[in-house]
């Protein structure tokens, strides 16, 4: 896809009408005769194949000898929140680009409990977590990539004493990581452990790592090399920790400066924020945004490297990288009139020290609340903002090229495929957006139940959880 050249019509989208909204039925029959069907010879995938696969009893039964042999590169892997490097961004072709609950949907399968954290994919494990809805069961589920069917489902951490989460968050919102041979599963103040994927056994697991969430844990772990990245930032720390993954022994752990902190009210401390990693200079950097201030460290001593002092309260989004720019949404920044904003920051992140007054390359106002985290392609921003206006911006500027107001509310973060970027509403819809040559809203499609989980991309098949199921759609 080539970089959309919209900066000269700017004045024409005022003047001619955008495309409208298009009905599953107006979606050209050409794209749905497009979709690959990557399923199993009697896993059949037709243009509106119908549910047969009931229950858990009915979902086929695999043997190892029946399970497809991959190279490394061919093995299906969505292994952190966001992909493979935390971007939303997926190679895979041919995706579905309408769907419903009985079309496209090679299986559905219940997940017990509730919770928000996304799908993470190794080989043909899906896994993810859930909790009792009072809390006392905090379990890490696992289903075949092919059949649906339930592998494992353990029971990771029964806490005695539970604490108050928002009325929108869950007790497993925190999404889990995995790699080769183990999941790595955390549930904030409550735990965090390590599975081994193969024996679904529990190899190590601690619960003395502690924080006041108020309203419960929002940050996804991220593997690092020999580490496992654990935020844990409330209202009494705010800490960076470097567990070692196959023991769960502290590397190395950074406290956010007391400076930045200090100042704040009790409420203005507490970050949901998942980190990312980029390389600068020849060197890699860990991007983490604190409810304060976003601090570049380096990843493998924890040692502070830059910082930019902006805003408090509630940084949920991640950061973003593209072209060797940095993008993240601040906590709540302050008019002088006291109204409450949030901005949009683009970095150049090879700097040191303090940058804020020399390395912020543009900056633009959003609503407070931005909680999902933008995808960049081809040098275009695709973000939805937490008033539900979706915007495609100039990465390089911050202009608008495109927006359209949608309907409800975007929680999830999008993702890319094959030029189509997939929007989920927490009311189980999904839009997709057609990215070339112009953006195009081409489906709105729907699912039982309600998505806050960002979706995975493997097998040729997209992942969504709703608040009911685990649905791959191909």
């Amino acid at each position: 896809m080539k970089k959309l050249n919209l900066l000269p019509a700017i004045s024409l989208l005022f003047m001619i009408p955008l495309p409208f909204l298009r009905t599953q039925e107006q979606v050209s029959h050409r794209a749905r005769e497009q979709v690959s069907c990557q399923a199993p010879e009697h896993l059949s995938c037709q243009t509106k194949p119908k549910l047969t696969l009931k229950t858990q009893d009915q979902l086929p039964r695999w043997t190892q000898d029946q399970l497809p042999r991959w190279t490394q590169d061919q093995l299906p892997r969505w292994t952190h929140f966001r992909g493979n490097k935390l971007d939303g961004i997926s190679g895979e072709k041919d995706l579905p680009v309408t769907w419903n609950d009985t079309t496209h949907i090679g299986w559905k399968t219940p997940i017990e409990g509730k919770g928000w954290s996304s799908p993470v994919v190794w080989g043909n494990q899906v896994w993810l977590t859930t909790a009792t809805r009072d809390g006392r069961e905090m379990r890490a589920v696992c289903a075949d990539l092919f059949s649906g069917r339930i592998l494992h489902n353990l029971l990771v951490f029964n806490p005695d004493t539970l604490f108050r989460i928002h009325a929108v968050n869950s007790y497993a919102t925190p999404t889990p990581a995995i790699e080769e041979g183990f999941l790595y599963v955390h549930f904030g103040r409550y735990g965090t452990a390590c599975v081994n994927t193969r024996s679904g056994s529990v190899v190590w697991k601690r619960t003395d790592l502690q924080c006041e969430h108020i309203q419960g844990p929002g940050s996804s772990l991220m593997l690092y090399r020999d580490k496992l990245i654990v935020h844990l930032e409330g209202t009494d720390v705010q800490q960076i920790l470097a567990l070692d993954k196959r023991t769960g022994k502290i590397i190395w752990k950074a406290e956010r400066p007391r400076e930045c902190y200090e100042p704040l009210d009790e409420i203005g401390k507490k970050a949901y924020t998942t980190p990312l990693i980029v390389r600068v200079g020849g060197r890699d950097l860990m991007i983490s945004n604190g409810s304060a201030v976003c601090i570049a460290y380096d990843p493998d001593s924890g040692k502070e490297v830059w910082r930019i002092v902006r805003g408090e309260d509630s940084t949920i989004a991640m950061p973003v990288e593209y072209g060797g720019i940095v993008f993240f949404y601040t906590g709540f920044v302050r008019d002088p009139d006291g109204k409450k904003h949030a901005e949009l920051l683009a970095v150049n992140p090879d700097g040191s020290g303090d940058i804020a007054g020399t390395h912020i390359l543009w900056k633009r106002d959003f609503p407070i609340l931005q909680l999902l985290t933008p995808v960049i392609r081809e040098g275009i921003i695709y973000t939805v903002d937490s008033e539900g206006m979706l915007y495609c911006l100039d990465a390089l500027t911050g202009q608008t090229l495109w927006s359209e107001k949608l309907r409800g509310k975007y929680n999830a973060s999008p993702v890319y495929a094959d030029g189509h970027v997939y929007f989920c509403s927490t009311n189980g819809r999904a839009i997709v957006l057609k990215t070339d040559p112009e953006p195009e809203i081409v489906a709105e499609n729907h699912l039982d139940g309600n998505i806050w989980a960002t979706p995975a991309i493997a097998d040729g098949a997209i992942l969504i959880r709703t608040s009911k199921y685990l649905y791959k759609i191909q």
